[in-house]
């Protein structure tokens, strides 16, 4: 499928229609569907109406935006009004939203098109897919391993080319993280540039909401579509939104300018050699675009992901407990009294890693730990924090691994969440600190699976993700390849 700037003049030039362009896009997830599961919802007829809109503009004269007509997923953890919002969860199986996110209202605003909502996660936790209570999704470089989480289905979605973009939210590197393993784009924004109001609530201070896209500039096209301020979220920064796509450059001028910091701590023990040579030849390409390069320490690093596990889930506890049977969602039918009702219902409407971490987090907040555990991960927080404040005054931009590893098999970590949780150990400490970060490919390991390389920005400093992902990828062949679904 072509990228969002190709598309837009094929609709102006009037070479092709929004419908044609949506007509593709659909009968492409109709073909691939019953291989990859990466939507739960497919909405055609909505789309198709949106796709008659934009049509009905161009028609008339009237100027259209980049957005305007382009097929778009959506994770199905963003409400959308009179469509299904399920989470992933049975517990919320039936639930119709009466209102709109603020960022599927701006797509919607600017033409765009939402063909599907896509798998994820169940309430996005989860770092595969897997978790899921509907299906599984499938990696559209080799089925049988996972596209990572928790929003796998709309990482996978763009991948297969089943749409141009998506979107997806990131609280522990649910963007980053399955834009590693299925070889896209995936960006997750500093905290606060993109409202949260319609995004259902996991872990509320590191939520955050983020495109997916096969190329830098398509991405950089979507945050502009999306960022800005919102009252309804009082988390919402009040910053003026750049043209993040308009300044993107192949190169960096005058040389030796731009300072990129390499953090030690994400190699060594645990990252997987082909990964280490990827990032190693990454980091060798952008001095040769004219970067210094510097080693820098983030001491505090490592602690992130128990850290993590501490803030998260109690956040996720407290998020958590409206589901009770009483307000809307599921209501177990076999109840005889409040309190079975309650009970019953959260028993069987979440699913086994939902019950663990809202456990972990109630445990966490407990009278007697709240100081041993809360209180303590707080401060390890703000430690992480330092860290990277110290590193961005020696360098621009930090790069990493994203992932230790490349994609894993389905099947093969779910009875070990320790081992799951280990994947997420280089893009959680950025959450913690709400810094811009995104992934893009830099290799494929032996098996032809993807390689990403993630790059973490100072607060606010998108502008300069976007340019040094743009100038790498314009370098590099690695954006061109695609998966053969067979």
């Amino acid at each position: 499928m072509a990228s969002i700037r190709e598309l837009h003049q094929q609709l102006v030039k009037k070479e092709r229609s929004a419908v044609e362009i949506t007509q593709e896009a659909l009968e492409r997830i109709q073909a691939l569907e019953p291989k990859l599961h990466s939507f739960l919802c497919v909405t055609a007829e909505r789309a198709l109406e949106q796709a008659g809109a934009v049509d009905a503009k161009i028609a008339a004269g009237e100027e259209i935006g980049l957005l305007a007509g382009i097929p778009i997923g959506i994770k199905d953890n963003l409400c959308t009004k009179g469509i299904p919002t399920t989470c992933a969860s049975r517990i919320l199986e039936n639930f119709v939203p009466p209102y709109e996110s603020t960022v599927t209202q701006k797509l919607a605003d600017v033409g765009a098109v939402m063909v599907g909502k896509t798998n994820l996660d169940e309430f996005a936790m989860g770092s595969s897919t897997e978790n899921s209570a509907y299906q599984v999704t499938a990696n559209p470089w080799d089925l049988s391993r996972v596209p990572g989480g928790s929003s796998g289905g709309s990482a996978a979605a763009v991948a297969a080319q089943e749409c141009v973009v998506a979107l997806g939210s990131d609280t522990g590197g649910s963007i980053r993280q399955p834009a590693s393993f299925c070889g896209v784009v995936g960006m997750k924004p500093t905290y606060g540039l993109v409202s949260r109001y319609g995004l259902v609530a996991y872990a509320s201070s590191l939520d955050q909401i983020g495109p997916f896209a096969n190329s830098v500039e398509d991405a950089a096209i979507l945050l502009s579509a999306i960022a800005g301020h919102d009252p309804k979220d009082s988390t919402s920064l009040k910053v003026a939104i750049p043209n993040y796509a308009a300044s993107l450059k192949p190169d960096f001028k005058p040389r030796g300018q731009l300072k990129i910091g390499v953090i030690q701590e994400t190699f060594g023990e645990g990252l997987d050699s082909v990964v280490e040579q990827a990032i190693t030849k990454a980091v060798d390409e952008l001095q040769g675009l004219g970067a210094e390069i510097q080693i820098i320490s983030c001491p505090r690093f490592r602690y992130g992901l128990p850290t993590y596990y501490i803030i998260a889930p109690s956040e996720a506890s407290a998020n958590l407990a409206r589901y009770d049977g009483v307000k809307y969602g599921y209501r177990a039918p076999d109840a005889d009294n409040l309190l079975s009702m309650y009970t019953r219902t959260r028993a069987t409407g979440f699913g086994t890693e939902v019950k663990r971490r809202i456990m972990i987090g109630t445990y966490a907040l407990s009278a007697g730990y709240y100081d041993a555990y809360y209180l303590k991960a707080q401060k390890v927080r703000t430690l992480i924090k330092q860290d990277f404040e110290r590193a961005f005054g020696a360098v621009d931009v930090l790069v990493c691994p994203t992932s230790p590893t490349t994609a894993f098999k389905a099947g093969e970590k779910t009875t070990d969440p320790l081992s799951m949780y280990l994947t997420d150990l280089m893009t959680i400490p950025v959450n913690l600190a709400g810094l811009p970060s995104l992934s893009l490919p830099c290799g494929f390991d032996d098996l032809g699976l993807p390689i990403g390389l993630q790059l973490i920005g100072n607060v606010l400093r998108e502008d300069q993700l976007f340019q040094v992902a743009y100038a790498y990828e314009q370098s590099t062949s690695w954006h061109l390849r695609k998966p053969q679904i067979s």
